[in-house]
């Protein structure tokens, strides 16, 4: 691995020395922090992770390598990566490289060896804020001048940089060895086949092969994708993905959704959550730190039951702000109290803010996709 210094800078002048690992460089994004123990690939191939530098918040990175299954797009999405301690080999029979030279591959700029406890709870204290990586410029204030060229995240619409360039069908499902062995796997139902049209805001593979398995067809859209072009499909249903960024300046995807509530059955995901609100006359706000990890608890309101659940998004909808008289709150974050999904009252659309094709529970929520397609089968 190598020896070559790297720098971490953020915008309010902190700054961490360490050693550069993966690509060599500069990369600058928003720093924010991952609290999962694993799952390092599939985050930095998290579309909605785009235009961020992610810090692992647990120490050891990359003793298992990475692999050709477990990618959640074809590409690496994140700005770069900062570690405490990137394992130097990887030891798993999964493994087709290590994390070094996939990141080198990809040209993903990382950096290790630094105290990424201090950097946790510097941004817990003053918030996610722009960062630079680089193993090429050690001065601070030099890094620090090309924070100034990088707009913040608010504001930004980063869903056109990363959703599909034009339609296309997906019908791979779930690996039956990996999830059959779980109570709650998802189950096909009897009858023809479902079609689900899914606007592509930066959606993950786990997302579609959820679908498939319960017995969907999905088409997969660009997110620019008019109200009129989807429904010619004749869908049975929709479903917004995740994706990076705010969602406010996602205009285009929120007139989409107002053409087509009342048309079609509708479920979001993450960023779909936070569009579907503000389609519906909501708003959204920026969190100081974001939800990053996979271990957040949510409340089901209506049951009462906990879920252990994977998230990633920097913004939420405003409770408040939604009308009382159509929308129903069903899921609540009990870390912070912020809103995790929502229902309407009279017709089939609800949402959740975070990602229910993920296992950390590990199916605590899947039920999710299976509440779609009875809420499909039933009109």
């Amino acid at each position: 691995m190598k020896k070559q210094p790297a720098t971490l800078v953020l915008e309010d002048g902190t700054h961490f020395a360490g050693f550069a690992f993966g690509a060599l460089g500069t990369a600058v994004g928003e720093a924010v922090f991952n609290t999962s123990m694993s799952g390092y690939q599939e985050i930095l191939t998290d579309p909605s992770y785009h235009g961020q530098l992610v810090c692992m918040t647990y120490p050891h990175i990359g003793n298992y390598g990475v692999n050709t299954e477990d990618p959640e797009s074809a590409r690496p999405w994140a700005a770069g990566l900062i570690v405490r301690e990137a394992a130097t080999a990887a030891s798993n029979w999964r493994a087709n490289s290590d994390l070094d030279h996939y990141l080198e591959e990809h040209g993903i700029v990382a950096i290790r060896e630094i105290d990424t406890r201090a950097l946790t709870r510097h941004l817990r204290e003053r918030g996610a804020m722009r960062g630079a990586i680089s193993s090429e410029i050690h001065d601070p204030a030099r890094l620090r001048e090309q924070l100034d060229a990088l707009p913040a995240m608010q504001g930004r619409d980063l869903v056109r940089e990363v959703t599909c360039a034009a339609p296309y069908a997906w019908d791979e499902p779930l690996q039956a060895d990996w999830y059959a062995a779980y109570p709650g796997s998802p189950t096909a139902l009897a009858g023809k086949p479902l079609h689900l049209v899914v606007i592509d805001c930066g959606v993950k593979a786990n997302i579609l092969r959820w679908t498939v398995s319960l017995g969907f067809h999905a088409t997969v859209v660009p997110a620019f994708t008019a109200a009129e072009a989807i429904l010619q499909q004749r869908p049975d249903a929709v479903l917004v993905s995740n994706g990076p960024g705010d969602p406010e300046p996602v205009d285009y995807v929120i007139a989409t959704l107002r053409d087509l509530i009342g048309k079609t059955p509708i479920f979001g995901i993450c960023l779909g959550h936070q569009l579907l609100g503000l389609a519906l006359g909501g708003q959204t706000f920026k969190l100081k730190f974001g939800h990053h990890g996979s271990n957040h608890p949510i409340k089901h309101v209506q049951t009462g039951k906990i879920e252990i659940t994977a998230q990633n998004h920097g913004f939420a909808v405003e409770p408040e702000s939604l009308d009382a008289a159509e929308v129903e709150l069903t899921h609540i974050n009990l870390n912070d109290q912020t809103l995790e999904g929502f229902r309407h009252k009279g017709l089939p659309i609800f949402s959740v803010q975070y990602h229910p094709e993920a296992s950390p529970g590990p199916h605590d929520s899947g039920y999710l996709f299976e509440e779609l397609q009875r809420m499909v089968r039933t009109g």
